[in-house]
């Protein structure tokens, strides 16, 4: 953090809230975690695909944004207003976090393709028991899951000091 101020109380509250999302995502990837062990003891496709929906609805996120249609949307949502809002702000506040903000930019891709994989995969098992579609959900599931959770550990180690320094979101 050079030559950036010392934490205070709007700063923390910032780094509570990015925690608080980032452990509502940790909460339902759990749900992901779950289903893809189900996945794999036999769970029938279009009960796989009804569970994926059951995050739309279950979800404190999707509650909050009653307009995402699907968790995925949500995680996109997410990283779209960090990638537009927080990203070139951390940047600027911290110009030493530039490969750090590179990481979790090319990360925010990384996850993109997951979670087009997971609703993809989610739709072929549910037209089609195949066990090729199986297993292609099944992957997709532990690959978001392994990712997306690195992710997310990685963000709030690398950023949260510089957050703490913040009084706002700025235009967040």
């Amino acid at each position: 953090m050079t030559g950036q101020l010392a934490p205070n109380p709007r700063g923390e509250a910032l780094v509570r809230e990015l925690r608080w999302v980032h452990d509502m995502i940790r909460r339902d990837l759990q749900t992901v975690r779950t289903l893809a062990a189900g996945l794999g003891d036999g769970l029938p496709g279009a009960d796989a695909v009804q569970a994926i929906r059951s995050l739309e609805v279950s979800s404190p996120l999707w509650q909050l944004k009653v307009n995402c249609l699907q968790y995925c949307r949500i995680v996109h949502a997410h990283h779209h207003h960090e990638s537009a809002l927080m990203f070139p702000r951390l940047r600027q506040s911290d110009p030493a976090l530039g490969p750090v903000v590179d990481k979790l930019e090319a990360d925010h891709a990384a996850v993109s393709d997951l979670l087009d994989d997971v609703s993809g995969a989610a739709m072929e098992l549910a037209g089609q028991e195949e066990p090729a579609a199986r297993e292609r959900l099944i992957s997709a599931l532990a690959d978001l899951s392994v990712v997306l959770l690195a992710h997310l550990d990685y963000e709030e180690e690398q950023i949260s000091g510089t957050l703490r320094t913040w009084t706002s979101w700025g235009f967040w």
